[in-house]
Order: structure tokens, then C-alpha cells, then sequence
């Protein structure tokens, strides 16, 4: 194999921005978080970094995107030996997209891959914040990843029947992600029930300032996420470099426009996650669509999940951090976006594919009902296999925490430690000689016995 260089070094920074995204999404999800909670939340987040690349590494990819045997099977499962974790004989072997060669290594797109089963895991966790036990949380992640992303991806991407008879798109992950961790999160949360208190109690964000720096890095490493997923270098590749700009922004504006005639005051909080919006819907359509339609996209996802956020309210549902309202609602506007805007103009494998171009490109609806029912096989598939998992972690190791931790704050529970620690730095009186652990000259009062050492990590 002679390997492209241009093609390998950019699939590889793509992958390192990928991953960047979930301690991304740890710091945006953590922000919008009650105080108490914020490191659980972030956990969850960071286990998934480690769980799901060893996983991915030992039998996910081989499952979702191999190819050499069970071709009777082959429409919904990949292969169960040749990528297995086990075999090295891929090692120099090329990465071919369509028949095609792409002097990519093999083993460059596993690793990009990985990222991306990294992120979608990681990001059901927002739903079920303030109340999951982490080892339940653990277990959740492991059956899922392997019951229903893994088979996901390949029926998207990896010459499944979504992908192969459907003809439904997906560029970088409406579908395979963010719908399938949308429905995944209702079912999840459904199954563990509402937090303590809610929707009477506050449960406003704890650090807007996280919010948003979260919200950067996820508009940072989505470059990689979108413009990555061409693999190679291409001018494909510049259109959804430049889309994933545009709609981003679009819905920025999108969401606090909304929020301004609603509210009457547009916030950082809505400022960010506009933006997370449209990178969520603009992520299935980024290479298929021209950059006018991307901002008209990114408009709607804005405006409708600002919208949207609220249903849990009317429905009576507790995604904690609108992980349903953003990602699940912003999937599917993006999926249905390429229905109406995909062009062969913005890439023109769109017939090699076996798909068509949208209605407003003289496409008709046909491929816009590709987009709805390969949309809604994930949908239907996702909720219920998580619903069932869920019921089994429930009954089994335990899903949810006891209310008293919940109340006192599952961080100390769960990992005994604490986010911030706002005890006094020297005690409660004599100033600058307290501070400096000096007793306070001309007291006639004895020193008090030191107190019992604590962990620094409960403290506070």
C-alpha cells in the first residue's frame, strides 16, 4: 500500500479532535449541572473515553465495519473476525470508500471510528444527570455500545440495510449518533425516573462560563467530527468545513432569537447550546448540501430546539440537560434536511451511493422518505433496546442512587470527591497569624486540638 499522506495526516487530526469533543461536552454538560453534581456528571463522560475505546478496539469495529464473512448477515451485523482485536493481519492493509482506494491505513480510520462511538455514548449521559449510580451508569454504557451502536453504525456506514437498501444518508452521524443517543437518553431517563424536586426545585446551570467554554471545544472538534468524515482531502471536504461554520452560527442566532422574544433577554446558556444545535443538525447534512441551505438549516434547528427544549415540561419527562430537545429533535431536522437540499453539486458520490438529490433540487420526496424511515428505524430501535437494558441494570446492579444521596449531592456519594471546596482556608478567627496556622499572640485561650484529618477531595 502506498499511503496518501495528505489524507492520513488530516484523518488523524480529525480523530484527535474528535476525542477533544468529550472532554468538551464533560465541561458543557458540567456547567449546565447543579454544583453538587458536576463531577459525576463529567465521569460519565470520561469513563466513556475509556470504556468504549477498549471495547471498540477489541470487537466494535470489526462488528460495524467488517465485511468478509456472514454475508447472509451482512445487512445487519459486520463481521465477527476480520478487524477482531485479536488479529493483527489488517495492519497494512488500505482503507477503500467505495471501491475505491484511499491510501488511508485501516487501522487511521479505526481510530477515527472510535472517537465517534466515544461521543455518542458519552453524550445520553446529560439526560440522566444528578441521579445515576455510576457503576449502573457503566453497565448501561457497555450493553448499549454493543447492542446498539455497534449495529447502528454498521447498518449507516457500514453496508447495513439503512445505508445499502434504505439509500438514507447520513454524512457524519445524524442518524448513527445523535438520533440514536437522543432516543436512547428518553428511554433512559423514562426508565430512572425525575430527579428529586423536579420541575418545582432550581436547577439552573452552576457554571455558565464551563457552558460555554464546553460549547467552544464541541464547535472546535466538530471540524474534525464533519469535515473528517470525507477521509479524504476533496473539495467535498472544504463544503463541509465551511457548512459546519455557517450553521453553526445560523443557529446560534437562531436559538437566541427565540429566547429573546420568549425571555425578553438572550443568555450565554442559549448562546451555546444554539450553537450545539446546529452543529447536531447540520452534522448528517455537512457534505451534501451547499452553504446557503446549511444556514437555513442551522436557522430552524436553532429556533426549533430552543423550542423544543421545553417539551419535557408539557410531556412530563426529566432529560436533565436537554439532551432529547438538542440532539434527538436536531438529528432528525438535519436527516430530513437532506431530503430537501442534498446536491449533486456539493458531491457528486451522492450517486454512487445509490441515493438521489432533495426536492428542492429536483429530487422529488423520495429522498426524503429515505431520510424519515431510516430516521425512525434508529429511533424505534434505540429507545427500546435502551428501555430494556435499562429495566436490566435497574433490577440488577442497581440504576439509580439512594434519594439521600441525591439530596446531598451525588459527587461525594458516588466518588468522594467534590467539585469546588468552599470551607474557610484558616479557620474561623485571628486573621493573618490564624491563616498562617500561628496561635494569636497575648490569647490567654490554649490551642485547640487539630481536628481529624479529611481527604482534601471530600473537603467542603
Amino acid at each position: 500500500m502506498e499511503i496518501n499522506t495528505g489524507n492520513t495526516a488530516w484523518l488523524l487530526v480529525s480523530s484527535a479532535l474528535v476525542l477533544l469533543m468529550t472532554p468538551g461536552l464533560a465541561l458543557f454538560y458540567g456547567g449546565l449541572n447543579r454544583s453538587k453534581g458536576v463531577l459525576n456528571m463529567m465521569m460519565m463522560s470520561f469513563v466513556s473515553i475509556g470504556l468504549v475505546s477498549v471495547l471498540w478496539v477489541i470487537y466494535g469495529f470489526t462488528l460495524a465495519f467488517g465485511t468478509n464473512d456472514n454475508a447472509g448477515l451482512n445487512n445487519v451485523i459486520g463481521s465477527f473476525t476480520q478487524y477482531l482485536g485479536t488479529q493483527t493481519n489488517f495492519a497494512g492493509e488500505e482503507w477503500l470508500f467505495l471501491g475505491t482506494g484511499t491510501g488511508i491505513p485501516t487501522y487511521v480510520v479505526l481510530v477515527f471510528q472510535m472517537m465517534f462511538a466515544v461521543i455518542t455514548v458519552a453524550l445520553i449521559s446529560g439526560a440522566v444527570s444528578d441521579r445515576t449510580k455510576f457503576a449502573g451508569w457503566i453497565v448501561f454504557a457497555f450493553g448499549w455500545f454493543t447492542l446498539v451502536y455497534v449495529p447502528v453504525a454498521h447498518w449507516v456506514w457500514g453496508g447495513g440495510f439503512i445505508g445499502a437498501k434504505i439509500k438514507a444518508l447520513d454524512f457524519a452521524g445524524g442518524t448513527a449518533v445523535h438520533i440514536n443517543a437522543g432516543a436512547a437518553a428518553l428511554g433512559l431517563a423514562l426508565v430512572l425516573g425525575k430527579r428529586v424536586g423536579w420541575p418545582k426545585e432550581n436547577f439552573k446551570p452552576h457554571n455558565v462560563p464551563f457552558v460555554a467554554l464546553g460549547a467552544g471545544l464541541l464547535w472546535f472538534g466538530w471540524f474534525g467530527f464533519n469535515a473528517g468524515s470525507e477521509l479524504t482531502v476533496d473539495s467535498t471536504t472544504a463544503m463541509a468545513f465551511v457548512n459546519t461554520q455557517v450553521a453553526t452560527a445560523a443557529a446560534l442566532l437562531g436559538w437566541i432569537v427565540v429566547e429573546w422574544i420568549r425571555d425578553g433577554k438572550p443568555t450565554l446558556v442559549g448562546a451555546s447550546s444554539g450553537a450545539v444545535a446546529g452543529l447536531v443538525a447540520i452534522t448528517p447534512a455537512c457534505g451534501f448540501v451547499a452553504p446557503i441551505p446549511a444556514v437555513v438549516i442551522g436557522l430552524v434547528a436553532g429556533a426549533v430546539c430552543a423550542l423544543a427544549v421545553g417539551l419535557k415540561y408539557r410531556l412530563g419527562f426529566d432529560d436533565s440537560l436537554d439532551v432529547v430537545g438538542v440532539h434527538f429533535v436536531g438529528g432528525w431536522i438535519g436527516s430530513l434536511s437532506i431530503g430537501f437540499f442534498a446536491t449533486l453539486q456539493a458531491n457528486s458520490a451522492i450517486e454512487g451511493l445509490g441515493a438521489g438529490e432533495g426536492l428542492f433540487y429536483g429530487g422529488g420526496v423520495t429522498q426524503l422518505g429515505r431520510q424519515a424511515l431510516g430516521s425512525l428505524v434508529v429511533t424505534v430501535y434505540s429507545f427500546a433496546v435502551a428501555a430494556l437494558i435499562a429495566l436490566a441494570v435497574k433490577y440488577t446492579v442497581g440504576l439509580r442512587t439512594s434519594t439521600e444521596n441525591e439530596v446531598d449531592g451525588i459527587d461525594v456519594a458516588e466518588h468522594a470527591e467534590s467539585g469546588y471546596d468552599l470551607s474557610p482556608a484558616g479557620g474561623g478567627g485571628g486573621g493573618a497569624f490564624a491563616l498562617a496556622g500561628i496561635g494569636t499572640p497575648n490569647s490567654s485561650t490554649p490551642a485547640a486540638e487539630p481536628a481529624t484529618p479529611v481527604s482534601e477531595k471530600v473537603a467542603g
